[in-house]
């Protein structure tokens, strides 16, 4: 007997059957191999039935979870276990519900006691019962085997084969026998990294085939583990002449009784590699809705079908290779390292697919709360399109938890190959704070600068039916993700280009006046001319800018050729790319333990600095304190746009090794002059067991001979910034009135202020208390730096 629906389950349990008792053997190895930890130990008893093993592990100590599908069976153990006490009853299906019930800290030991076997998609199930493991923790499986089961009854039993995927991947497995079941006990890892691999050599002279990339209710993806060892997506070669979508959905009936319409199935690339050097052609054919019940048709091909989660992927072991490029075709990104190909992607009409996990929704709306209440989305379009929009089908690598995680995280997705972070999803508050700064109306059209999917569909969400948005991107790769991800989960109004982003849009795709509003997305030295001209009068442009090293997304407004900052948000992203990249200046120092960067493009003579550096150390206090969590960014800014010569003077070196007392990979500000340097850092003045009884003090250091001189000027700087500048309210410190206008803008038509030149735009920055502004002098162009924990 074989249950494979839940109603089965409930009518069992109802009827008042069980299953066979827990036996003294069992009992004696469970106290053997997972006896409870010292101090008590938490436990998960999964398909608990009636609860016969869950009491038993609380009374020998541990504090359980027992959980089970079917209600009738939870509702039995709690009416026959009432006075029990350290068992949590759960009615819960641990293949599809949302885990949120379970303990945030996991256990110590998990179970499952004549369960496995009915457990459909046991590689996820059992790689995520791992993930909620303690160090030291086992995953207890007991259950019957084949060899010693009737065979009208094996359906409830497990074959050699089936436990031997069960145990792989584990640092250690145990096992022992049970009076006639197998008792394993599996410790350390249970995943491996994937590996792209071929079967044998083929004999023909070419291979075709067609894959089907289906996907569950929750967006997981079809694989089956076949007989050679790897994983497999459904599909084969065509018959005659058959085209590859209705061969796909023939091989999938075949293989795994699941049905589907070849209208349903989607040819969305052709991929071109070789097996062995024989050429190979795969059309990766995406299935959006089928029919029927998953079953193993060809049991002497395939082990047995199940979905994947896609963040799992990467940690699978063996995977056919057709099958791993298909994969990373609908889903660039979620399998690492895999053989070259080449993909001809095909213009398809699929629809989006609907579907997640249960536990998604409620991460989104967990993630949108902490947003909200961070201040950063005050307006309910915002708010609805942070609820609404799935983040982690824009970064399918990515785990759920980490996806919707509401702080100050944002996660990678493409490193260059040097490892520098090239693409990213940002932060969630940042990327709400800056839509919200843009006040889109309904029906804005926007331009995206730096690609992903997931921020254009925020905006697209916000602008509603009738707006769109136009994304672009220098690095086809990402286009490529970006086209797919929406195609997969977008609502249709969004449109990715390949493109140098600090050209613009395509002039086809800029509407008539411009766009409503335009979003960079990464670091920017410079404001890219392209991105005033095709914003419309009165339309607002926010883009991570950098200035003298710092940056701060900032809202401008376009008023003719002119930007006005509106605005000012902290923040961080990659760096830009293609004709925007800069090189920054470094000069290194006494054999590479400093350095100095020039952010503002244009190196200092540094002649005689290494001899300065050796010389005695010239030391002004400013008299000018901070506590604990004090926010000194707006000092920084200041600094770097009021003083002329700054750079950011970086140690390599721990300050009991070298001469500034900055720590190892730090940095500071710095001002040089004639063999001549000055840098600023805090100093701790008071100390204490809790944050309030801490202070620190900034203090400027110099060496050289005009280096009291340039410690004055940081310490002045300093005192200036702490009149004008600084507040109690970390929120409330000053910004500039800042301006950008056209590279070329003679002086006499700037306002008053200080300028900060780059190559296509001029910065005119106006801080309170400088309205006498000092004379900028010709051979160093503004520019500095201050770096938090100098």
């Amino acid at each position: 007997m074989t249950y494979t629906a839940r109603d089965e389950w409930e009518q069992h349990y109802g009827e008042g059957k069980g299953w066979r008792q827990l036996g003294e053997r069992e009992q004696q190895l469970l106290a053997e191999h997972a006896p409870v930890p010292e101090g008590g130990g938490r436990a998960l008893d999964v398909g608990c039935g009636t609860g016969e093993l869950a009491v038993h592990l609380a009374r020998v100590g541990y504090t359980v979870d027992a959980l089970d599908f079917a209600d009738s069976a939870i509702a039995r153990a709690r009416e026959e276990y009432a006075g029990i006490e350290g068992v949590r009853w759960l009615q819960l299906d641990i293949e599809r519900d949302d885990p949120a019930p379970l303990h945030e800290e996991g256990y110590d030991l998990i179970t499952l006691r004549l369960v496995y076997p009915f457990v459909r998609d046991r590689g996820r199930t059992v790689h995520g019962l791992r993930g909620r493991l303690r160090d030291g923790g086992a995953l207890v499986v007991i259950t019957p085997i084949v060899e010693s089961t009737p065979e009208e009854r094996r359906g409830i039993a497990l074959d050699e084969d089936e436990i031997t995927l069960l145990g792989a991947g584990w640092a250690t497995v145990e096992r022992l026998d049970a009076d006639g079941l197998a008792f394993l006990v599996m410790r350390g890892p249970c995943h491996l990294d994937t590996r792209a691999v071929e079967k044998r050599p083929t004999t023909g002279h070419a291979l075709t085939g067609a894959l089907a990339v289906v996907t569950d209710d929750a967006g997981r993806v079809l694989l089956g583990r076949s007989r050679r060892g790897m994983l497999e997506l459904p599909g084969g070669k065509p018959t005659g002449p058959e085209d590859f979508a209705a061969a796909a959905v023939r091989e999938l009936a075949e293989e795994t009784g699941l049905v589907a319409d070849p209208a349903d199935a989607h040819v969305v690339t052709m991929l071109a590699d070789d097996s062995h050097g024989v050429p190979r052609l795969t059309a990766v054919v995406r299935v959006t809705a089928w029919t029927g019940r998953l079953t193993n048709p060809e049991p002497q091909l395939f082990d047995r079908w199940e979905f994947f989660d896609l963040h799992a992927l990467a940690r699978v072991g063996d995977v056919f290779v057709p099958a791993a490029l298909a994969l990373d075709a609908v889903w660039p990104g979620v399998i690492p390292g895999l053989p070259s190909v080449v993909s001809y992607s095909i213009a398809s009409d699929q629809p989006t697919m609907p579907g997640e996990p249960t536990e998604a929704g409620r991460l989104r709306a967990a993630m949108a709360q902490t947003v909200i209440d961070g201040g950063w989305a005050p307006s309910q379009r915002v708010q609805e399109a942070l609820r609404a929009v799935p983040r982690h089908r824009f970064a399918p690598e990515v785990n759920l938890a980490d996806a919707y995680e509401g702080g100050d995280r944002a996660f990678i997705t493409r490193r260059d190959e040097a490892g520098a972070v090239i693409s990213s999803v940002s932060a969630a508050w940042l990327q709400a704070d800056m839509i919200e700064h843009l006040r889109l109306k309904p029906g804005a059209v926007v331009f995206e600068a730096g690609s992903g999917g997931y921020n254009a569909e925020l905006i697209a969400h916000v602008a509603g039916s009738g707006g769109r948005v136009v994304t672009v991107d220098i690095d086809p790769w990402v286009v490529r993700r970006t086209r797919r991800f929406l195609t997969e989960a977008g609502s249709g109004r969004v449109t990715a280009v390949e493109t140098d982003a600090a050209l613009g849009a395509p002039a086809l795709l800029v509407p008539r006046g411009g766009f409503d509003g335009s979003v960079i997305t990464y670091n920017c030295w410079d404001v890219a001319p392209a991105w005033r001209e095709q914003l419309a009068e009165g339309g607002r442009l926010v883009l991570p800018l950098e200035m003298g090293g710092y940056t701060r997304a900032v809202t401008f407004e376009r008023r003719g050729q002119v930007l006005h900052a509106a605005h000012f948000t902290y923040c961080g992203f990659v760096r830009d790319q293609g004709q925007q990249a800069r090189a920054i200046p470094v000069v290194p120092l006494l054999d590479g333990g400093l350095t100095l960067r020039f952010e503002h493009g244009t190196a200092a003579q540094t002649a005689g600095l290494e001899e300065a550096l050796r010389g005695p150390r010239h030391e002004v206090a400013t008299g000018i304190t901070m506590g604990a969590n004090s926010y000194f960014g707006s000092l920084q800014l200041y600094a770097a746009t009021t003083l002329s010569g700054f750079c950011r003077l970086a140690s390599h070196r721990e300050p009991d090794e070298g001469v500034t007392g900055i720590a190892k990979d730090r940095d500071a500000p710095a001002i040089v002059g004639d063999a001549s340097l000055a840098y600023l850092i805090h100093v701790q003045t008071k100390y204490g067991d809790s944050p309030e009884h801490k202070e620190w003090e900034w203090v400027a250091h110099a060496f050289g001979e005009q280096g009291p001189e340039l410690a004055e000027r940081l310490a002045a700087t300093v005192r200036a910034w702490d009149r004008h500048v600084r507040a109690e309210d970390n929120d409330e410190h000053a910004e500039p009135v800042l301006t950008v206008h056209p590279a070329g803008t003679p002086d006499d038509l700037l306002p008053a202020g200080d300028v900060l030149d780059k190559e296509t735009s001029r910065l005119v920055f106006r801080w309170p208390g400088r309205d006498l502004v000092l004379p900028r002098p010709g051979e160093h162009p503004v520019a500095g730096v201050v770096t938090e924990g100098a």
